[in-house]
């Protein structure tokens, strides 16, 4: 079967986000042989693949699928230099066969370069599959710079608004620990919004605790977020504490007795400061010659 020469520059997200289902676009891009079967122990790990966490659970229900009725969707790879070959769609069927103990696998055989390959991995997983809040993040973040996208023109070619872009990008700014939270679905998209706005890293960490210990929903999550606000705003304001009057006629006296400034701090539980001030050598001795009369 003639196929087309793939290219190699200019091609950019639209010619995979055309259909959601990315094996079943190969005869549109004609750069796809025919499906064949591959050994499972061939078949390499896609080095771009957003995903860093599989349910274990739902991989041995698809193992025992496959078990029964094989895999029906073939996996989409690329032929490397050692004989060899990559994955680029299919993840998950890869893994189930491998639980099920099958031996081959059908699958498209694709020429596709390193920016080509992610393209397809995070835009298929952004598309198809349920990937926790930081995951998305993270692959806008890498379709962002890889292929130099603005957020407007990211937002066009994914039919995702420009706002939604913009939200899944901050989280990319959250402490550590937050973003572990998010991951691990302990708080929510929405919960990270509102602790998106909250730079304060003392106010942060506990209204992060306090959202997982006390299942805070957003709206109460919120309110804490404006109550600790106030209450942080109160505490910076510094107290002043004026001098009772018999300190004010005992510091005008010494200034006039020393000849010199003097200046008297007091808090409210009376405990303070006295300072004199001098002017050089000369006059630091005369002023201990004061104080010692």
């Amino acid at each position: 079967m003639a196929t087309k020469k793939p290219p190699i520059k200019g091609r950019g997200l639209s010619s995979i986000l055309g259909d959601i289902d990315i094996d079943a676009m190969q005869s549109k891009n004609t750069v796809t042989a025919a499906i064949t079967s591959i050994p499972v122990s061939q078949i390499e790990a896609n080095p771009f693949q957003p995903r860093k966490e599989f349910d274990e659970t739902a991989l041995e229900e698809l193992a025992q699928s496959i078990k029964q009725q094989g895999v029906i969707a073939p996996v989409t790879v690329r032929k490397m230099p050692d004989g060899k070959y990559q994955l680029i769609a299919g993840e998950r069927r890869l893994r189930a066969s491998k639980i099920a103990g099958i031996k081959e696998i059908p699958a498209y055989v694709r020429v596709a370069t390193d920016v080509q390959m992610m393209e397809m991995a995070l835009v298929e997983n952004i598309q198809r599959e349920n990937l926790n809040a930081m995951e998305v993040a993270f692959s806008y973040n890498a379709l962002l710079e890889e292929c130099k996208l603005t957020h407007e023109q990211l937002s066009e070619k994914l039919g995702k608004s420009r706002s939604t872009i913009t939200n899944y990008l901050r989280l990319l700014n959250l402490p550590a620990a937050t973003q572990l939270a998010l991951s691990q679905d302990k708080i929510s998209m929405a919960h990270a919004r509102v602790l998106a706005g909250v730079s304060d890293m003392e106010r942060h960490n506990h209204i992060l605790n306090t959202i997982i210990e006390k299942d805070l929903s957003v709206h109460d999550t919120e309110i804490l977020a404006k109550e600790t606000g106030k209450k942080k705003s109160v505490m910076k304001q510094p107290v002043k504490v004026s001098l009772p009057s018999g300190y004010k006629e005992a510091c005008s006296g010494l200034k006039k007795y020393l000849q010199s400034d003097v200046e008297v701090k007091r808090n409210s539980k009376g405990k303070g400061t006295l300072t004199i001030h001098f002017s050089n050598d000369a006059d630091f001795q005369r002023l201990m010659g004061l104080l010692k009369k």
